[in-house]
C-alpha cells in the first residue's frame, strides 16, 4: 500500500506462499566479503553485483536515487525470526518453476535483482535465471480475493480505483 492508503499491487497467484517482507538487501562490502570480487571489466556477463547497486542502477535510470530505495520484498527467499529475535534464512525453499503473480493497482515503478539473499549461507554466488511476464488485466473485480481478503484491502483498492475509474 501507499502512504495514501491505495493499492500498489496484489499478489493474486503463488506457488509458494511465503516471501521475505523484512527487507534485507545484499550491499557491496559484505557481497565482496562473502563472494569475492568479480568486476564486469573481467567477468562480463559473470560478474557480480550486489542487490542494493542493481536496484540503485535500474531506478537511477528514472531519476531516483539512494533516498527513494525503499525496502524490498525478497520473492522466492523464506526468513523465519527466532525466539530471540535473529532472523533464519531457509535454504532451498524456493525452485525452479515456482511463480508469484502481481497485479499493479495502480502505476507503479517496480525493479528487480537476481542477487542472491544476504543471509543465504549457500558459499557460491549462485547464477539463478528469473522469468519476467507482464500483461493487461484490468482493474480488481468487485469480487476479487484480494479486495475480499480483508476490509483495509476493499478500502485501499477502492482508493486505488477512485484515481484511474472516476
Amino acid at each position: 500500500m501507499s502512504d495514501m492508503g491505495r493499492a500498489l499491487a496484489s499478489i493474486t497467484g503463488d506457488s509458494l506462499g511465503w516471501h521475505d517482507p523484512l527487507g534485507l538487501l545484499l550491499d557491496s562490502r559484505l557481497m565482496h566479503e562473502k563472494y569475492g570480487d568479480h568486476p564486469y571489466q573481467t567477468f562480463r556477463n559473470g560478474m557480480y553485483r550486489s542487490g542494493r547497486d542493481g536496484l540503485l542502477i535500474e531506478i537511477g535510470k528514472h531519476g531516483l536515487g539512494k533516498r527513494d530505495l525503499v525496502a524490498p520484498v525478497n520473492f522466492f527467499s523464506k526468513v523465519t525470526v527466532d525466539e530471540e529475535g535473529r532472523f533464519r534464512f531457509v535454504p532451498g525453499h524456493g525452485k525452479a518453476g515456482d511463480h508469484v503473480d502481481l497485479r499493479m493497482d495502480m502505476d507503479v515503478l517496480v525493479a528487480f535483482s537476481t542477487a542472491p539473499h544476504p543471509l543465504d549461507p549457500a558459499p557460491g554466488y549462485p547464477a539463478k535465471k528469473v522469468g519476467l511476464a507482464a500483461w493487461r488485466s484490468g482493474p480488481a473485480p468487485a469480487d476479487d480475493y484480494c479486495r475480499r481478503f480483508r476490509p483495509e484491502n476493499a478500502r485501499a483498492l477502492h482508493n486505488s480505483d477512485m484515481l484511474y475509474l472516476v
